[in-house]
Order: C-alpha cells, then sequence, then structure tokens
C-alpha cells in the first residue's frame, strides 16, 4: 500500500486487531470497509451528527473524524460488541427496542453507543442529564422523547442486571 503511515495495533470488540494505515484513513473506513463492522454510519462526514459514534477507550468519539492511526493501542467498542457472546442484547440495546426508539434506524447505532458511554459515566443520570448528554447526536425522525425513555429505562436495568 503506498503513503503508509503506520501499523495499528488495537483491539475492536474485544479482538486484537492489526492493520496499516495511511495518514488519511478515517477509524469509521477502517471499521466498516475493512472490519466489516458496518453498525457506525457515515451521514455527516464532519463529526457533527453522531450516527458513527463508537467507544474508544469507553470515550464517544466520532469515527469519521478520528484517524485510524489515532486507534493505535486503544479499546473500540461498536455497536456490534456490545452483545453478549450468546446473542443477548446490552441493556441500552434492548430498551431501544423495547421503547421504539428509533424510526428509519440510522442514527441508532451512535446513539446506541452515545447512550452506552453515559451510562458508564453515570449509571443514574436524570432526565436533563440524559437529554443534555444525547442532544449532541442528531435524529431526524424520533423527536428524542423515545430515546430519552429508552435510555431511562436501560439505567434501570443496568442497575438491576448489575452492569
Amino acid at each position: 500500500m503506498s503513503g503508509e503511515l503506520a501499523f495499528v495495533s488495537c483491539t475492536v470488540n474485544g479482538v486484537a486487531r492489526e492493520f496499516h494505515v495511511r495518514a488519511e484513513d478515517m477509524l469509521i473506513d477502517v471499521l466498516r470497509d475493512r472490519l466489516a463492522l458496518t453498525g457506525a454510519k457515515l451521514s455527516c462526514d464532519l463529526g457533527a451528527c453522531g450516527a458513527c459514534t463508537v467507544l474508544m477507550d469507553d470515550k464517544p468519539v466520532s469515527s469519521c473524524s478520528t484517524f485510524a492511526w489515532q486507534a493505535g493501542g486503544s479499546e473500540i467498542r461498536t455497536v456490534e460488541g456490545l452483545a453478549g457472546a450468546d446473542g443477548t442484547l446490552d441493556p441500552v440495546q434492548q430498551a431501544f427496542v423495547d421503547n421504539s426508539a428509533f424510526q428509519c434506524g440510522y442514527c441508532t447505532p451512535g446513539m446506541i453507543m452515545l447512550a452506552r458511554a453515559l451510562l458508564d459515566h453515570d449509571p443514574s443520570p436524570d432526565r436533563d442529564a440524559i437529554r443534555a448528554w444525547m442532544g449532541a447526536n442528531i435524529c431526524r425522525c424520533t423527536g428524542y422523547e423515545m430515546i430519552i425513555e429508552a435510555v431511562e429505562n436501560a439505567a434501570a436495568a443496568s442497575q438491576e442486571a448489575g452492569k
């Protein structure tokens, strides 16, 4: 590959991964095109809408504006990596299903990852905190109420499950 910048080693959804990247390679492209993890969606391509949100070292990042080389040594989690090995959905994923917190579904993976990061940061956020946190991502379909309810329910379920 011409223009190689670096050999990147990281963990993606619990699996050690290694790949060569060029300076301009974005994390979303590596995830989608090389690793076939298509949950994160490319929408605005500016890091403003949140459809491409993944967790890097447990912090939400816009994978469309994160260079792939920046993932070196990091732990990356995508929406595909939230479910248990037996297929049991993460409480956030289950709450989004139970509360119909999606319509077209395009922003849903990013919303789920942002909600997971919120609950990892604050296991029992109040409604205002949920609203403020989730406002970082854009949903053009739901009006956010179902998303907020899903995060509230996921918080309760996570506490019950000890997650």
